[in-house]
């Protein structure tokens, strides 16, 4: 779990080694594409993992060895986009990060938002997978639903502010947090509350009404 609004040590590492859910994937890359302190990591930790592949003692290889994984490749099927691959050479929004202009080809307030309560609206990234990724939109004053985790969380401010038990997060920042966490954001900005989120499993809503609610919310 990390609480100082970057990015935890075992998160980079996961996102180094491709771990990571397209939808994780594209928070770390979004908030590393503004984040100079958390990108210097990734590069360390990609240069570590660099060095540790070099230092691996190499095996001896059947010759026919590349013939027979070339093969293999041809038979798999297309991989999905990348978390950093999509639409190109759009004008969009200066408040999305690069990654997540690969998504989204209009500006955040011309997205067909969809509500949940009134004053929290939501937009589905284009894809499925393990967990919810989305944008998330709150109005200024209103709050989440109580909740925890079963998995991760990472969420990542594009507008605005909210603030929870953790602490206050401003544009850029990024909560990253664990099923050790129970929070209730309240956006206290003046204006809406503009973030992406992903997670790897569904939320656990601590009220009544949360868990009423979570089939219809997706989360």
């Amino acid at each position: 779990m990390n609480i100082n609004h970057h990015l935890d040590d075992a998160t980079l590492v996961s996102y180094s080694a491709g771990a990571l859910s397209q939808g994780m994937a594209l928070v770390v890359a979004s908030h590393l594409s503004v984040c100079p302190q958390c990108r210097e990591r990734a590069e360390i930790n990609d240069a570590v993992g660099g060095v540790l592949l070099e230092s691996l003692e190499s095996e001896t290889v059947a010759d026919d060895m590349l013939a027979s994984i070339l093969t293999q490749l041809d038979d798999l099927p297309a991989e999905p986009r990348s978390a950093v691959s999509g639409l190109t050479g759009k004008t969009v929004d200066p408040e999305i990060p690069a990654p997540l202009r690969e998504y989204i080809d209009c500006s955040l307030d011309q997205l067909e938002w969809k509500r949940i309560v009134p004053g929290v609206t939501y937009y589905d990234m284009p894809w499925e997978g393990r967990g919810v990724s989305r944008l998330l939109r709150i109005a200024p004053g209103k709050a989440m639903l109580p909740h925890t985790h079963n998995g991760n969380e990472l969420t990542m401010v594009l507008r605005g502010s909210f603030s929870d038990e953790v602490g206050r997060f401003r544009r850029g920042d990024v909560a990253d947090l664990d099923d050790q966490i129970e929070h209730q954001p309240l956006v206290d900005s003046e204006v809406d509350c503009i973030c992406l989120i992903a997670t790897d499993a569904p939320l656990r809503f601590t009220t009544l009404f949360g868990k009423l609610v979570q089939p219809i919310t997706g989360f």
